[in-house]
């Protein structure tokens, strides 16, 4: 016990951020940086939620509005295009180097394609959702994780595409969550919600007088 108690520090100890992190992740000069970054993230995830839900291209070039194929929910056959996307993956989990890790094929096998309409649902609601907080700021940093949990499953079930660059600038964002948001809802949301380890931020400290003011009196 005498060891343990050694071992154990009296006091926390924290080691402050660097200059350079606190003027990229936590000054508001950087904010216009970061609204660059959110509003491509936002189009990328918009862009395809909205594809899933109307069958119809939403990029900007010759392609808007045409029909990109049959969309993933509200179709009568939901869960068709979700199964064709696990199918795919499946393939790519056989042979001396796979693409597609064995956990990650038992688990489109067993769990994804039985429940492919709730997937598709999940997914494609769930890249609507990410698209429109990022576009408006609202719990920014948030948003961009649940994007880079999506990117990293599309990267497991073997689908490169932009997946690396926008799980990339999802992190970025995760890590600027502080200005991330500035221009948008989250200027005015989180000094309301605070964190979860310090309340809310617009909760004061009571105000005591100083010793020699309490002497006086």
């Amino acid at each position: 016990m005498k060891s343990i108690a050694v071992i154990q520090p009296k006091s926390a100890t924290q080691i402050p951020e660097p200059p350079i992190a606190r003027f990229l992740f936590a000054d508001p000069r950087m904010a216009a940086v970061w609204l660059v970054v959110r509003l491509y993230l936002c189009y990328q995830w918009l862009s395809a939620g909205l594809e899933k839900l109307t069958g119809r291209s939403f990029e900007f070039g010759a392609t808007f509005g045409q029909s990109s194929g049959s969309a993933w929910v509200f179709t009568g056959h939901d869960g068709a295009a979700m199964k064709g996307f696990a199918a795919g993956a499946l393939a790519q989990a056989t042979g001396a180097h796979p693409a597609v890790q064995d956990w990650y094929a038992s688990f489109l096998q067993h769990i994804v394609i039985p429940n492919a309409a709730a997937f598709a649902y999940i997914i494609t609601f769930g890249e609507i959702l990410v698209g429109l907080g990022l576009l408006v700021g609202a719990l920014t940093g948030i948003a961009a994780f649940f994007g880079l949990v999506m990117n990293l499953n599309y990267l497991l079930a073997g689908t490169v595409s932009t997946n690396p660059i926008l799980g990339v600038l999802a992190i970025l964002v995760i890590l600027a969550w502080r200005i991330a948001g500035y221009y948008g809802v989250d200027r005015y949301l989180l000094p309301i919600l605070g964190t979860p380890w310090t309340g809310s931020l617009t909760k004061k400290a009571p105000v005591t007088e100083p010793i020699e003011m309490q002497k006086a009196s």
